[in-house]
């Protein structure tokens, strides 16, 4: 795949219903994206109103959810002249890296194109190249799904343009992406209250003391737990209980920021270490129909070194 020179953030208005419609059928009205250049760091904007199929009088509640009239699409072109003109906006697929805020951008992309007749080889090079932005967001920032204007606020933005208009909800994407990217500490703090601790200490030395009192807090009630489970219904809650756990610690490990000790990173990697073990120990008595399940001295390793390294 080719060196990435620009990201491509965009957005799709769609028809909607508010007594509810198929997706397939809630077609592209409007494609707003930016465009931003990594080494220059310039943006480009893109702001396209799309003919639907289906030309009736859109719902008083998708002009007023979508801020779209009937007579913004008088005139406007067709989806697939629309999105060839997108392409030679973007000037070059293979250069691009493509984010939206959900996937549901890449699969009304996706359903339109079929009905459009357009390349699919086309739009394969896009999905291969396609993010998933607010998955992430959520897996290593906001711990919840959360609106693009939320996700501003976290760092303490607030939303610049028109809302519903979705070149500037791409824009605003763009937004929180370089914020993600450029400023891992602030990040990372909004990641422990997000995920951990209600209030963050400012001091390094003292965050990192009250996450290890937090992490093995959880670890002591875990390992009681643990030492009751001996059925395979049992097993389940402590997978369960360890997957909870290993979500709440694991952006840790990443540690972009520097913001987190080796001894916490330590007890956070062995964590994850005896999660994996448990589910294959798991998956290996399932295979073989056990009512009872036996952790072996391989799968307890990871724990028993947490336990060392508490004593």
């Amino acid at each position: 795949m080719a060196d990435v020179k620009q990201f491509i953030f965009f957005d799709f208005e769609m028809l909607c219903s508010n007594k509810g419609m198929p997706f397939e059928d809630m077609e592209a009205i409007r494609l707003g994206a930016v465009k931003y250049n990594i080494e220059t760091e310039d943006i480009e904007f893109f702001d396209r109103y799309i003919q639907p199929t289906k030309r009736v009088s859109l719902s008083r509640f998708c002009t007023e959810l979508t801020g779209i009239k009937d007579t913004d699409l008088v005139g406007a072109s067709n989806f697939k002249n629309v999105f060839e003109d997108f392409l030679t906006w973007i000037g070059g697929i293979k250069k691009s890296r493509f984010f939206s805020w959900s996937t549901s951008d890449l699969s009304r992309l996706k359903i339109d194109a079929v009905k459009h007749e357009i390349s699919l080889a086309t739009i394969k090079k896009i999905e291969q190249r396609y993010v998933d932005f607010q998955a992430i967001f959520t897996k290593r920032v906001s711990k919840n799904n959360v609106s693009v204007e939320n996700g501003l606020a976290l760092y303490n933005l607030q939303f610049e343009g028109k809302k519903h208009n979705p070149m500037y909800d791409a824009y605003n994407t763009l937004r929180i992406y370089l914020s993600f990217l450029n400023e891992p500490v602030q990040s990372d703090f909004i990641m422990i209250k997000q995920f951990i601790l209600e209030e963050v200490p400012q001091n390094i030395k003292e965050i990192n003391a009250v996450l290890r009192k937090a992490i093995q807090k959880d670890l002591h009630i875990f390992a009681e737990e643990l030492n009751e489970m001996y059925k395979m219904k049992d097993a389940v809650k402590i997978i369960k209980r360890t997957q909870r756990i290993v979500k709440k610690y694991e952006n840790i490990l990443i540690n972009r920021s520097g913001l987190f000790s080796e001894e916490n990173s330590f007890y956070v990697g062995l964590l994850v270490d005896f999660y994996h073990n448990l589910l294959l120990c798991y998956n290996e008595h399932l295979e073989y129909s056990s009512k009872i399940i036996i952790l072996d001295e391989s799968t307890l390793y990871p724990l028993n070194q947490l336990s060392l390294k508490r004593g």
